[in-house]
């Protein structure tokens, strides 16, 4: 056991998983870091996050590759490798670039297996980057995972801790469906202790944070910390929250939440994803249908306006949901 940052659990898992299988390549733009740019060696950033830093040193051209600025044919390629045999894992740098690769992702890769017939796979895993903080406007900035898990085929994982980042992408890159592995921005310098070998979480089982019986709160990624945050100020003031944090859309531990809700009768739901059609809403809708009977008030969703994310510093900071707000919405129907 070692502490490790997001960023560094990630690429260990890489480098562990390449050794394990040779048929694992990865592929995307800026995998060998800028080569060739400037003077700068080769493997100089490891991509704009830092992620696949030496990973091409260790596995060489052949499995490490640098693309052009395409996703339509990066992902297209990766998707057809994943037909072919091989197990590829795809960076599309931003999730925001989605609609560049649209077709090949939810027309291809996501029903490739069922089209089939289950006579074939796409083992498949899409690494990509989600988000508002790091000021870089509402090109590269938004949270669209619940556009990835609106279309069946595809699985999706949204890892909030070092711990869950390893265990899931193990997980991710040895399924045989393709899975959208979500990394949140700001994540990526959170440390903590991280076993050094390999291991894997199970998709589809929640991770329960805290554990209270007044008011149940459900948040994804960097949401967790913010609804975790929440609840330890609620705990001061005698609310008793239970945090849940799925770990993934798809598939979604509807048991561990509405288990969670029968016993408290609340629910806040926090994402950082837009208001409309986003997973809170749904969220809010499966337990409304579902649990009805169990609920003593209405369920709340805290996530951002339903406008762009803003360029501006002070305007990015009120747009992202933080612990007020999710604090004003417990307070809101703990006094119902």
């Amino acid at each position: 056991m070692t502490e490790k940052s997001y960023r560094n659990a990630i690429r260990e898992t890489l480098f562990q998983e390449m050794a394990r299988d040779p048929d694992i390549i990865l592929i995307g733009e800026d995998m060998a870091g800028g080569a060739g740019a400037g003077g700068e060696e080769e493997d100089a950033w490891g991509g704009p996050m830092g992620v696949t830093k030496g990973l091409i040193g260790e596995y060489g051209k052949k499995r490490v590759l640098d693309t052009p600025i395409s996703e339509a044919a990066f992902m297209g390629a990766a998707i057809g490798a994943a037909a072919a045999g091989l197990r590829p894992i795809a960076e599309l740098m931003f999730n925001d670039f989605l609609g560049v690769c649209c077709d090949q992702i939810i027309n291809q890769a996501a029903k490739y297996h069922y089209m089939y017939g289950g006579q074939d796979t796409i083992p498949l895993t899409i690494r990509t980057t989600m988000g508002a903080g790091l000021r870089i406007s509402a090109q590269h900035s938004q949270s669209l995972h619940a556009i990835f898990t609106h279309f069946p085929g595809l699985k999706v994982a949204l890892p909030s801790t070092a711990y869950d980042a390893k265990g899931l992408l193990t997980t991710a890159i040895r399924d045989n469906d393709p899975v959208i592995f979500c990394e949140h921005k700001l994540l990526y310098r959170l440390r903590e202790d991280v076993p050094d070998g390999s291991y894997a979480i199970p998709f589809g089982e929640a991770r329960v944070v805290m554990d209270g019986e007044d008011v149940t709160i459900v948040a994804f990624s960097r949401m967790v910390h913010v609804a975790t945050e929440a609840a330890k100020a609620l705990a001061k003031q005698g609310i008793k929250c239970t945090v849940i944090d799925p770990r993934t859309t798809v598939p979604l531990d509807t048991d561990t939440i509405f288990e969670s809700v029968e016993e408290t009768g609340r629910l806040v739901i926090v994402d950082e994803g837009g208001p409309r059609c986003g997973i809170a809403s749904d969220i809010a809708a499966m337990t409304a249908d579902t649990m009805f009977h169990a609920l003593k008030a209405p369920v709340k969703c805290v996530t951002p306006p339903y406008v762009p994310i803003p360029a501006a510093p002070n305007l990015e900071d009120l747009y992202v949901p933080d612990a007020a707000k999710v604090m004003a919405a417990v307070l809101a129907i703990y006094r119902e």
